[in-house]
């Protein structure tokens, strides 16, 4: 097993290192990839001290094992997953332990195993770390200053992960470019995004999530960003930050970061709470849905958004594959970032209706039976109110709204909850499903039809069996209302 301590100060190790580091290139690859492992190996080989010593500091500086990273540059954090050639890293959670699995994916091919822990087994593709998820994090920053690709950083309430598809859409006309995979947006998400991004990537947008304050300052010291966009702030992770004004200032740490280091922001006019993140006197700004920059002309939404939008003389005519008018400013925000890439209103007038979404996000979906609004990958508050209001203003069929609980809103949950179901009530709604504890009490004394978990309301489908509605389905993702499609 390869050491890899961090350093501790101890001089005989560092000087030891130092000299390790001036041998030629050619002696150094041969102690390491030769040399190295055949001692480790070797039981009946009695390694000197002074060689003990310099084995536990060789992959102290970063660049070594990014030179091993280089190799493949494929990276895993999942045994089970394992491709050829690739680093895996040992992490831990709640529930599991990398470290157990170390050997399991040398077995299956992984070129080596970064693990925090001394196993019982000694493997010269076995590195040894203090700690392995703040190697791969050191590795991922690492790596994004070594390639020089321009980093576009979102964050926000909602609409993170459809403006970044959007993104993606209208700079992949001109650039070679890379987007966060899913929702790997946190502290590990976002360096695995940034190590799978190689040297022909031109622009990489990295998604950032947070529930709790300081995550977003992390994340941009991994990721460095040279572009910065807050979609917007709204009532999301409430539990984690106690309200609104404590969600603005934590979105706010990229703007934060991006001033600090004289970088591009990409302004929100049409969020209150993200003009007061920006002062006064910072000039690298680019601004979009108010007064100035790129401004909403018109738009429609029925139920498909389309919309008009104006940068100075140019007249973008842009039509979507999304439901509702709230997607406008993501709609707007992708179409500025475009024209500040040099892409045109042509390109960027056919980049976005080419975007699909999926994964239950702002979906239309003809079941034969039913027209389905699905929405469920993701719900807050605000984004439950804005997507409500917008559904109620559909011309048409007769509705139907089935409704799962907000999670994350802390100490709020009940009473969102109810101001949810007064919203709806007050409205005339009738023909409403709520699913969830949360939603218990308020559902209740409303008259709607009630069910505590998903089976419960697919049993409550199975029998109605609605036929000829417009359905309106959101909710948190763990309520998995996407099951309910198949009785729809």
């Amino acid at each position: 097993m390869l050491a890899v301590p961090q350093d501790r100060g101890e001089g005989n190790k560092n000087d030891l290192f130092k000299i390790f580091v001036k041998t030629p290139p050619f002696w150094r690859g041969l102690f390491f990839y030769i040399f190295l492992p055949v001692v480790l190996n070797a039981k009946h080989v009695k390694t000197p001290p002074i060689w003990r010593g310099l084995c536990q500091t060789v992959i102290m500086d970063l660049k070594l094992l990014y030179d091993i990273y280089l190799k493949n540059r494929i990276v895993s954090t999942d045994s089970r997953n394992i491709t050829h050639g690739c680093l895996f890293f040992a992490l831990k959670g709640d529930n599991f332990n990398g470290n157990s699995f170390a050997m399991e994916a040398i077995e299956k091919g992984a070129f080596a195993a970064i693990v925090d822990e001394d196993l019982p087994q000694h493997h010269n593709q076995i590195i040894r770390v203090d700690d392995v998820l703040t190697t791969l994090q050191r590795l991922a920053g690492y790596h994004r200053m070594q390639s020089g690709i321009t980093i576009l950083a979102i964050t926000g309430s909602n609409g993170k992960t459809t403006t970044k598809e959007l993104c993606r859409a209208v700079l992949s006309r001109q650039y070679e470019v890379y987007a966060t995979a899913g929702n790997l947006n946190n502290h590990i998400g976002v360096p695995l995004t940034l190590l799978s991004m190689n040297n022909d990537i031109e622009i990489g947008i990295v998604e950032m999530g947070a529930n709790h304050p300081g995550e977003i300052g992390f994340l941009c010291e991994i990721a460095k960003p040279d572009y910065g966009l807050i979609t917007n702030i709204g009532k999301a992770h409430l539990e984690g930050f106690g309200d609104i004004q404590r969600v603005a200032s934590a979105k706010g740490e990229l703007f934060s970061y991006l001033i600090r280091n004289e970088k591009t922001i990409f302004l929100n006019e049409g969020n209150p709470y993200l003009l007061p993140l920006v002062s006064g006197d910072y000039i690298k700004i680019v601004r979009y849905n108010g007064s100035s920059g790129l401004k909403l002309v018109n738009h429609k939404s029925s139920p498909l958004l389309s919309l008009k939008a104006s940068y100075g003389n140019e007249i973008l005519d842009i039509s979507t594959n999304l439901v509702g008018s709230y997607n406008i400013e993501n709609v707007l925000a992708a179409c500025c970032v475009g024209l500040q890439f040099g892409i045109t209103a042509d390109e960027i007038a056919r980049a976005i209706p080419a975007y699909q979404p999926g994964n239950n996000r702002s979906q239309l979906i003809n079941t034969g039976k039913n027209t389905v609004f699905m929405d469920a990958y993701n719900a807050n508050p605000s984004s439950m109110s804005a997507a409500i209001n917008e559904f109620l203003q559909f011309e048409g069929q007769k509705k139907l709204l089935i409704l799962g609980e907000m999670l994350e809103v802390g100490d709020f949950s009940i009473q969102e909850h109810e101001n949810l179901v007064a919203c709806l009530k007050q409205q005339g709604v009738r023909n409403v499903i709520c699913m969830g504890k949360a939603f218990e009490q308020a559902a209740k004394s409303a008259g709607y039809k009630y069910a505590e978990t998903i089976d419960q309301l697919n049993e409550m489908l199975l029998l109605e069996r609605p036929n000829g509605y417009f359905v309106f389905v959101k909710g948190s993702r763990s309520n998995r209302l996407e099951k309910v499609i198949s009785l729809l």
